[in-house]
C-alpha cells in the first residue's frame, strides 16, 4: 500500500476544513461580538518498522526507530474567546461587554442559551429583547412613559420616566470554566456542554467579570489580514498535498510500466 496517497489525501481533507473555518471568520468580520474559530489538527496513527530500543546484535541496541506516518487529522475547531474592539453607537440600548462574561437569553423553547451581541432591543410588551426577539435575562420590562434608561458599568439599570419617577435594578453576566467548550448554535448564540462547565452568575465589575459600556458594541475579534495570511498557508499546504498525491501517482505508473 502507498501510505504517501493516504497521508497526503488526510493532508488535503485536513486543509479544506482549514479553509472552512477560515472563511467563516472571514465572512463575520462584521459579526456583533462574534468569535473567531482556529483549527488545530493532530497526526495519526504511525506504523512502526522497527522500534527504538531493540536488540541490534552483541548486547548492542536499536537507537532510533523507523516510523511511517498516516497523515494528519483535525481535532478541534475551538473558539479564541479574546477581547473584540467596541464600536460606540451612542444608542442608549447598545451594551458591549469590556472582559469576561456573556449575556442570558432565553430562547422559544425555554432553554437557555449565551452570548456576547448586546444590540438590544424593546418588544411591544416592553421586554428587552436581541436581534431574533428572545429576551434576555435580568432584565425588568420598560414601564410604560420611560424616556431614559440608563446602564453603568456594573450592572445598575435605571429606567427614567418623563415624570421623574426612576426604576432600578441590576443586571448580571455568567462565564464558564472553559468558554471554547460551547456549543456554537448560530445567531450569534451558544449553548453550554459538559466540555464547558456549568454557567456562574455574577456582577459587572467583580469577582473577575467584565464591565458594561452602554452605547457601544463589540465587533468581531476578526482580524482580516491575519485571516488572509492563514487562508495564503493553507492554500498552499493544499497545494503541497495535492502534489505529493500527482507524484506518488506518477511513481506506481512508473513500477506498473516496468513489465512492458
Amino acid at each position: 500500500m502507498n501510505l504517501s496517497l493516504y497521508s497526503a489525501a488526510s493532508g488535503m481533507e485536513a486543509q479544506q476544513i482549514n479553509i472552512n473555518t477560515i472563511s467563516n471568520n472571514i465572512a463575520n468580520v462584521n459579526t456583533t461580538g462574534f468569535k473567531r474559530s482556529q483549527a488545530e489538527f493532530q497526526d495519526l496513527l504511525y506504523q512502526s518498522l522497527r522500534p527504538a530500543g531493540g536488540e541490534a546484535g552483541a548486547g548492542n541496541l536499536v537507537p532510533t526507530n523507523i516510523e511511517m506516518g498516516n497523515g494528519t487529522q483535525v481535532v478541534s475547531t475551538s473558539k479564541i474567546f479574546s477581547q473584540g474592539d467596541l464600536t460606540q453607537t451612542g444608542n442608549e440600548l447598545d451594551l458591549a461587554v469590556e472582559g469576561e462574561g456573556f449575556f442570558l437569553v432565553i430562547r422559544p423553547d425555554g432553554s437557555q442559551a449565551y452570548t456576547r451581541d448586546g444590540a438590544l432591543k424593546v418588544d411591544a410588551n416592553g421586554q428587552i429583547v436581541n436581534s431574533d426577539g428572545l429576551p434576555l435575562d435580568g432584565f425588568t420590562n420598560v414601564p410604560a412613559g420611560t424616556s431614559e434608561i440608563f446602564i453603568s458599568t456594573n450592572g445598575n439599570v435605571t429606567y427614567l420616566s418623563s415624570d421623574g419617577t426612576a426604576s432600578n435594578f441590576r443586571i448580571q453576566l455568567h462565564r464558564f470554566m472553559n468558554p471554547s467548550g460551547l456549543k456554537s448554535l448560530g445567531n450569534n448564540l451558544f449553548q453550554e456542554t459538559a466540555a464547558s462547565g456549568t454557567a456562574e452568575a455574577g456582577n459587572p465589575e467583580e469577582d473577575g467579570f467584565g464591565s458594561l459600556q452602554q452605547g457601544f458594541l463589540e465587533v468581531s475579534n476578526v482580524n482580516v489580514v491575519q485571516e488572509m495570511v492563514n487562508m495564503i498557508v493553507a492554500q498552499r499546504a493544499y497545494e503541497i498535498n495535492s502534489k505529493a498525491i500527482q507524484t506518488s501517482d506518477d511513481m506506481l505508473s512508473q513500477i506498473n510500466q516496468l513489465k512492458r
